[in-house]
């Protein structure tokens, strides 16, 4: 047996609050609806706030990689230069700056490109509860 917070048993086959009229049970259903959707519309919110925020994530680093991969044209084209220029070591160690670079971009791009894809900007949780609060009250009397 449950016991109220006055300590005595409630029958579960009357009503909690008989003092209620229908007018007032319907007005409090909608209040209560209304409470839920704002409550959702918050929810909804904070998920979109994280896709975005990895969203961003994958902005900064595709964008890194962007520069990386112009620093690595600069940096091959100069040790092309050299190389036609001058002996063979003075460009070679520009040739080999350049390959790092070029190495940093392409895994830099990689990493964002990942970052986009586990991108959802659709707020799943949000959407099922939405779905199963509606089948919830399209049941109700």
């Amino acid at each position: 047996m449950s016991a109220s917070s006055t300590g005595t048993s409630h029958d579960p086959t009357q009503p909690e609050r008989p003092d209620l009229s229908l007018g007032d049970v319907v007005g409090k259903l909608g209040d209560d609806l209304s409470g839920l959707l704002t409550t959702q519309v918050e929810i909804a919110k904070l998920e979109i706030k994280q896709e975005v925020t990895k969203a961003a994530k994958g902005a900064g680093l595709l964008s890194s990689g962007a520069f990386a991969a112009l620093v690595a044209v600069f940096m091959l084209s100069a040790a092309l230069a050299w190389g036609i220029a001058v002996p063979l070591n003075e460009w070679l160690g520009f040739l080999i700056v350049g390959l790092l670079w070029t190495t940093a971009a392409l895994v830099l791009a990689m990493v964002g490109k990942k970052k986009f894809a586990d991108v959802n900007a659709v707020p799943e949780k949000t959407v099922a509860e939405i779905k199963a609060d509606k089948a919830l009250a399209s049941e109700l009397p």
